[in-house]
């Protein structure tokens, strides 16, 4: 999100702040902290939804394509659909 945000939105600054553990824990969140004036977070504000779009939950395809069976596995549907479409034409 950090990256995203300097790339998306450059005239906010963002810092993190990692997560500790309590006793009995296994995991923590890490924190953003974005500051910026209101037109620059304004504009953090809108890129989130396509931040988030881009986060979709992982997938994985099973195909058999000219007799040869293959498992497909990523995190965004837009990296898939060009190595889709490549071997879809092969």
């Amino acid at each position: 999100m950090r990256d995203f945000l300097a790339l998306t939105a450059p005239n906010v600054q963002v810092s993190v702040s990692s997560g500790v553990p309590q006793p009995g824990e296994q995991g923590v969140l890490d924190t953003l902290a974005v500051a910026g004036s209101t037109g620059a977070l304004a504009a953090a504000i809108n890129v989130l939804p396509h931040f988030l779009k881009a986060r979709r939950s992982g997938i994985t395809i099973k195909a058999t394509v000219k007799g040869k069976p293959f498992t497909l596995t990523a995190t965004n549907v837009d990296e898939v659909m060009p190595i889709i479409n490549k071997i879809l034409d092969a």
